[in-house]
Order: C-alpha cells, then sequence, then structure tokens
C-alpha cells in the first residue's frame, strides 16, 4: 500500500490557528496522482521552513473530486478561487513537537523521497511501504508524541497506577483481554500478568538480548497475526504507542512505552494451549522500553526468580552487542546464573528475577530490608574476556542507576565466570563503586551491605 505526504506552507494556510480553533483540515488541494490515491491510504502532514517537518498523521478518507471553494478560507492568506481538485483527508494523530525536517532529511532510508528531491512538486507526495515504515519509526523512536486531541495526550507516568476500568475510559480499548488497540487514541494497551498469564500458556520475560519478551494473543492453536497480534506488528507504520501495564484486572500499574525491535520484531516459541492443553505455536513479540524508566520508590523490584534454560540453544541473529547469544556463552552465563541463585537460597536469600517495570538485572536480592543488590552475570574466555567485562559494568552502572530510586540503598555486583586474566579490573570496579566477584566469594558479595 503506497503512502503519502501532503506539504503545507504556513505562511500561506494557517494550520496552527486551525488547530487551536479546535479544528482540522477536511481536505487538501492535489496536483497529481489522482488516479492513484485511494480511501484508507496513510498521509503525513509535512509543514515547510526552517521549523518545519512531519506535524501530524492521518489517512485518505475518500476518492479525489473537483472543488469550487474552500471549507477552510477562513486559513488562507490567500484563500483559493476557481475549480481545484481535492482529496479528502482525516488527521488522527498530531505530532507533538513536529519532527523536524533535518531528522527527515538526515535518514538514509529517506534521502531519495521526492518531499526532499523535487520540494516544489505539487502535492502529494508518495512514499513506499518502506519509507512510510522508517517515516513511522523516526517519529516514534525521536520522542515525539501522537495527540488526536489535547485531552488525549498520554498523561501516566511509569509506576503509576490506574483502575483498568478508568484506564479504559480515557484512553479507549477493550477491558478484556491482555492485548487493546484503542480506536479513539494512538495506543495499543497491553496487559502483562504471570498470575493469569501462565494458565494460558503466556510466559512473558527479560531476554538476554535486552528485550522484553510478551506472548501474543491466542489460547488454543497456533498463533497468528490477527486483532491484537497484527497491531503490535503494524504498531509503528499505524501510528501506534505501545503501552505496558502489570496486572490484567482491577488496578494495574503503568510500565513505559514500547517498540518492537526493528532488527528482531518477534519469534516463534512453544507453549501450552489454556489449562494446560497441547503445546501449540507462539509468537513472542520482542519490545524495547524507550523513555524514561520506572522511578517511583513504592514499586517493588523484582518476581520470583526463574530458572535459566541451561539447554537452550539460541537462534542465529543479526549480530547484537551481547557476545553471550551464542552456544557456549548462553549455556555458561545460564548455568552461572542458576548456581548463583542456588548459593542465595543456601543461605536464606530469596534471588530474584525482573519484572517488567525492571531494568533487565540477572539477579537480585535483598541482603536486608533497607539494601537491594543488583547482579549482572557474564561468561568469559580468553577472547571475549575484555568485551564482557566492559559491557558488564556498564551494565550493571545502568541498573543501579535506574532502580536508585527504588531502594534505600543499590548495590552492584559483576559476576563472571572466573577471576579476571588482568586484576586492574578489580580496582577499575571497586573505583565504579561495583564489586567484581566470581565463584568462591558467594560469602562475601551476599553480606555486602555497602
Amino acid at each position: 500500500m503506497p503512502a503519502w505526504v501532503l506539504v503545507c506552507n504556513p505562511a500561506k494556510f494557517d494550520l496552527v490557528g486551525m488547530r487551536r480553533d479546535g479544528k482540522k483540515p477536511q481536505d487538501w488541494t492535489i496536483g497529481r496522482y489522482r488516479g492513484e490515491i485511494s480511501p484508507g491510504e496513510p498521509f503525513a502532514l509535512w509543514l515547510t521552513g526552517s521549523s518545519g517537518g512531519i506535524a501530524a498523521i492521518g489517512e485518505i478518507a475518500g476518492a479525489p473530486y473537483e472543488a469550487n471553494d474552500s471549507a477552510d478560507a477562513d486559513y488562507w492568506t490567500d484563500p483559493p478561487t476557481g475549480q481545484r481538485w481535492v482529496v479528502p483527508i482525516l488527521i488522527t494523530s498530531w505530532v507533538e513537537p513536529v519532527l523536524p525536517r533535518d531528522t527527515v532529511r538526515g535518514d538514509g532510508l529517506l534521502a531519495g523521497a521526492t518531499l526532499l528531491t523535487q520540494p516544489f512538486a505539487s502535492n502529494p507526495h508518495r512514499l513506499s511501504e518502506t519509507q512510510w515504515h522508517r517515516l513511522m519509526t523516526l517519529v516514534t523512536q525521536s520522542g515525539q508524541s501522537l495527540v488526536t486531541k489535547d485531552s488525549d495526550q498520554w498523561q501516566l507516568e511509569p509506576g503509576h497506577k490506574i483502575r483498568r476500568v478508568e484506564l479504559h475510559e480515557r484512553y479507549g480499548g477493550s477491558g478484556q483481554g491482555g492485548i487493546s488497540p484503542s480506536r479513539s487514541t494512538p495506543n495499543i494497551l497491553i496487559f502483562t500478568d504471570p498470575s493469569s498469564g501462565h494458565e494460558h500458556g503466556y510466559y512473558d520475560e527479560w531476554a538476554e538480548d535486552g528485550t522484553f519478551h510478551y506472548t501474543g494473543e491466542g489460547q488454543a492453536g497456533d498463533q497468528a497475526f490477527v486483532r491484537g497480534n497484527k497491531a503490535i506488528r503494524d504498531h509503528v507504520q499505524d501510528g501506534r504507542a505501545l503501552r505496558l501495564f502489570e496486572g490484567s484486572r482491577g488496578e494495574v500499574r503503568y510500565v513505559g512505552e514500547f517498540v518492537l525491535d526493528p532488527t528482531t520484531p518477534w519469534s516463534y516459541g512453544r507453549a501450552p494451549e489454556t489449562g494446560g492443553g497441547p503445546e501449540r505455536q507462539v509468537i513472542r513479540f520482542h519490545m524495547l522500553r524507550i523513555g524514561t524508566p520506572v522511578l517511583r520508590p513504592e514499586v517493588p523490584v523484582g518476581v520470583g526468580y526463574r530458572e535459566a534454560d541451561e539447554d537452550v540453544v539460541p537462534v542465529p541473529t543479526t549480530p547484537v552487542p551481547n557476545t553471550e547469544l551464542n552456544g557456549r556463552n548462553l549455556r555458561a552465563h545460564r548455568r552461572l546464573q542458576n548456581l548463583l541463585a542456588s548459593e542465595l537460597r543456601a543461605r536464606g536469600i530469596e534471588p530474584l528475577s525482573p519484572g517488567p517495570a525492571d531494568p533487565d538485572f540477572d539477579l537480585a536480592w535483598h541482603p536486608d530490608a533497607n539494601c537491594l543488590t543488583v547482579c549482572e552475570i557474564k561468561s568469559l574466555t580468553r577472547a571475549n574476556e575484555i568485551n564482557q567485562l566492559r559491557l558488564g559494568l556498564g551494565q550493571v552502572l545502568d541498573y543501579v542507576d535506574q532502580l536508585g530510586h527504588r531502594a534505600e540503598r543499590v548495590l552492584g555486583v559483576l559476576w563472571i565466570e572466573r577471576e579476571p586474566s588482568d586484576d586492574r579490573w578489580i580496582a577499575l570496579c571497586q573505583r565504579a563503586g561495583i564489586r567484581l566477584a566470581w565463584p568462591g566469594l558467594e560469602q562475601e558479595i551476599t553480606r555486602l551491605k555497602k
């Protein structure tokens, strides 16, 4: 399906004033593609000028037709006269703030669009499906919000609780099910709840590559890209934000906004049907958190420890900056994690796995009621030792920083497979406030209280 860009010159048409008055344009003048543009196709509205860029997203609402006047004459500096071709449009969301034109111009996939190569050509400009997908990715990942009207702007912050009934009254969507696309706002509301999800074969968790794996909907038979699953898959090109919540009934907690991993947006797994039925194929969406993490101190950290599968064989994917995503290192990593969890339990300490509201640490535990220890685990080989230590140290520092608002004291531990070849890493981690340790030092790290 093609997509379109409609250009607006603010010196000729007061789009800002129209929006301030609570109105939207009903049609748009076009000079070409009259036989190709069709109802239901998406468009972006482009403002010219130094502060211009993508200002709105919408869809073509009807077939082009000839008009003699303009319903929006009050907003034209010099209203058009005479017969002209227009196309009905429906603006579904405003982009706030405007996606800057330099962001679009600097993107390689969009560089060949006629919007940039022929800026003075008449409306509309055509985009391929790939270019449209990329444009919506830029909107989603550059910090812009999609707002249908002023009252629809997203107001929940990560960690906030809200009754699910009130959530749907405010932002739309169905009050039933785990995936709830809204028709009234540009959001897809997603709910994760281990207490009820496991009975339906829904196992949501952080993966080693830093993505949150969310199981698609469908309780019987192989899952397919229909209804909610299709909505998640297409959320970028549809201009919808993924909003993740903990809980499924009553009061739910907002985790934050997510986006599908553009490298590997989903994979397939096996899980039983509802009530322990036969195994079937399920979709696992790979989601990346964007924006601010949960900072509210009343939100507890972690969930009950989930035993890591040491026999897992990773599926080859495009390389990512985590060298543990291959056979030997992944198995060693999970073995180390399970062994450390067992050692913690032997000392009367309950190990924790990350919940959806947490950063994707490997283990966490409470040495006492006022202290939290967060731990990243790294396997080591001679070939990857330096990269693993660099990566692990950065991850632990990030976890400590993110969780610093949710515990009185947060300690960081980098747990590695063996003593490092170069002991400068011990001092380096110590200067950074992180404890570097390995098997045989379990007693020391479980007693850490800063």
